[in-house]
């Protein structure tokens, strides 16, 4: 059943979070204005194409697509002008994600290693937890982004790098992510996975290869075992 472990005596010694979606309530907001702003540049785009295009990668993507499908180009200053619009409605709109700081402080207490990983820039994932009041929870070496390794999910790279550098061993490290690209990513990576499905269809995370599923962050610290 899903939220259940494939194993439930297994102890993790890393356990990695995506940002976006997972920790920080930031998808509806950055993917609404991003379907705008593409729109609004004569590339129609829908909310859902967002999600279903650009949800847990990396910045080059939306280039990438607004090239393959409309063979068009982004204005210069593109990624600079999206940034702001997004931090301007972070200011009043975000929020934690319901139950990340008492899952962060859980793990804390418990002395379960812990860290972030997401596809976004640094400038992005500490704007994100300093305004939903969650960046005390991580130390500035546990802050991990596609920026350190040149490339996003779902490319390895991130979670190696991230496991190497906290000398984890892959094969035990959970992730927790809500995109079929950072499941893809961690699977890719030899690390067990269980996908949020609060955005994302649990067939899509599945079919990615998600080890299990979540509907709430209540159900990662059973994942964890007890010693």
């Amino acid at each position: 059943m899903p939220g259940e472990p494939t194993n439930p005596h297994r102890r993790y010694d890393l356990v990695v979070f995506d940002n976006d979606g997972v920790l920080v309530d930031s998808e509806p907001i950055a993917n609404r204005l991003l379907a705008g702003y593409l729109t609004e540049l004569g590339y129609p785009t829908t909310i859902e194409d967002s999600y279903r295009d650009f949800m847990g990668r990396a910045a080059h993507a939306v280039p990438e697509v607004v090239a393959e499908r409309f063979g068009g180009t982004l204005p210069d200053g593109f990624q600079a002008a999206f940034h702001a619009r997004v931090f301007a409605a972070f200011q009043q709109e975000l929020a934690p994600v319901p139950g990340a700081a008492e899952l962060l402080k859980e793990l804390a207490e418990r002395g379960v290693p812990y860290c972030l990983a997401s596809s976004a820039g640094h400038d992005w994932i500490r704007t994100a937890l300093d305004l939903t009041g969650l960046r005390g929870f991580f130390a500035e070496e546990r802050i991990f982004s596609a920026q350190d390794v040149g490339v996003g999910k779902p490319a390895p790279d991130l979670f190696q790098h991230a496991a190497r550098t906290l000398a984890a061993d892959p094969a035990r490290c959970l992730v927790i992510e809500d995109s079929a690209m950072g499941v893809l990513a961690a699977r890719a990576a030899g690390m067990d996975v269980y996908g949020y499905t609060a955005l994302t269809p649990a067939a899509r995370l599945t079919g990615a290869g998600a080890t299990g599923l979540i509907a709430s962050l209540a159900e990662v610290a059973p994942l964890l075992g007890t010693g």
